[in-house]
């Protein structure tokens, strides 16, 4: 579709009379499984310890649903470890480079903050390549005698990996793919990947602080082979006397999980499972993209920010202003901009924690994963006129 370029000064819409009935789009935490409630949790291992047999248990369970929904393999190991995904990505980068060299793809912010850990914190003297926010860099380029890390799904910029083919299957590298806003949205290739981390807080809607770890058996063989030249916390500690440490990886946590959080999670587990797992996920975020995606094509004023539909996000879709709507507007006014909007929907309800990520460029992202209602993002569309309207009126 072709949209008629913006100009001037928008006019102010009437207010519009249909929220969405959930209106909860942040990046994270995410918005709750349809039909949750506090009240609807298993409580029977609050207050009990979770080395006890029924906090292992849960524990277990929920690495075991995990495994099913999102059809990992079974030489794949599972661990819930401590501090969200950033923890998970950490855990794994301190653990297993500084065996070969490594090349670092970064196309947003994320992205960015593992070039410094590897840059100034290991002092691994990675390969660095990078993209601007909207675009993909060359992975075909990438060196795959190299350990390769990078996001699946550019939270912060919307832009994802399509696919896992430009990965080799004779790869002499390990691959990290930092995955938080991908699984259970995406369809992930398992033996494409030796490392994946993410957070429950993301796709599923859970809470925040617990991050997950998936090693390939050649992780393991990592692990188990080498050991890096500087001391690893006891958080990050998989292996003891050159041997994985197995109880990890069947919810023998490091530290103290919260168990009220993990039943949050099985309780999302629960809800994918009977929702159809995977497939059902990944049509629900590819439906609710596809709504907004109609929104954005229908609006002189709004375009995406990754231009690339191959590349875009189904989950963290990022936009971004039309040119033509804010000419002669410096960054700052687009961010003053994109405040005024973000504040006027949640102070409507109509739609909570839109704002682009600070330090991406100046717009809004709308999150399109799994526990999202198509029909709330599809409502959505008319408020976004009256804020805009609004915004320039203010």
């Amino acid at each position: 579709m072709t949209k008629t370029p913006a100009a001037g000064i928008p006019a102010r819409i009437e207010r519009p009379t249909t929220k969405p009935v959930r209106p909860h789009f942040s990046s994270g935490p995410c918005a709750k499984p349809p039909g949750w409630a506090p009240g609807r949790l298993a409580t029977g291992s609050l207050g009990r310890s979770h080395r006890s047999k029924l906090g292992k248990s849960r524990l277990a369970y929920a690495i075991d649903l995990t495994r099913e929904i999102l059809r990992v393999p079974a030489g794949h190991r599972i661990a819930i470890v401590p501090a969200s995904d950033t923890g998970a990505v950490e855990m794994a980068m301190w653990s297993l480079l500084g065996a070969r060299p490594v090349t670092v793809a970064a196309w947003e912010s994320f992205g960015e903050g593992w070039v410094t850990d590897a840059v100034k914190q290991l002092k691994i003297d990675p390969t660095v390549l990078r993209a601007p926010y909207g675009e993909l860099p060359d992975l075909a380029a990438i060196d795959q005698d190299h350990d390769v890390l990078f996001t699946w799904n550019g939270t912060t910029s919307g832009v994802r990996v399509p696919d896992g083919d430009w990965i080799k299957d004779d790869r002499g590298g390990l691959t990290f793919a930092d995955s938080t806003s991908a699984v259970f949205a995406m369809d992930l290739p398992w033996d494409k990947l030796d490392v994946v981390t993410y957070s429950w807080q993301k796709v599923l809607g859970g809470e925040g602080g617990h991050g997950v770890l998936i090693l390939g058996p050649r992780a393991v063989e990592r692990l188990e082979s080498y050991a890096p030249a500087w001391p690893l916390p006891k958080i990050f500690r998989m292996t003891k006397g050159g041997k994985l440490i197995e109880g990890l990886f069947a919810g023998e946590t490091i530290n103290t999980p919260s168990m009220l959080a993990v039943e949050d999670y099985i309780f999302a587990l629960e809800w994918a499972k009977q929702l159809g797992g995977l497939d059902a996920l990944v049509a629900r975020s590819s439906a609710n993209a596809a709504a907004l995606d109609a929104i954005v094509a229908e609006r002189d004023w709004l375009d995406h920010l990754a231009a690339d539909p191959a590349t875009r996000s189904t989950t963290s879709v990022c936009l971004k202003f039309a040119d033509a709507a804010v000419a002669g507007l410096d960054d700052a006014g687009k961010l003053a901009l994109v405040k005024k909007i973000a504040a006027l929907l949640e102070a409507e309800d109509a739609a909570y924690d839109i704002a682009g990520y600070r330090d991406a460029p100046p717009g809004l992202r709308i999150w399109c994963g799994a526990t999202v209602d198509a029909a709330d993002i599809a409502a959505l569309g008319p408020w976004l006129d009256w804020a805009w309207g609004e915004a320039h009126a203010a």
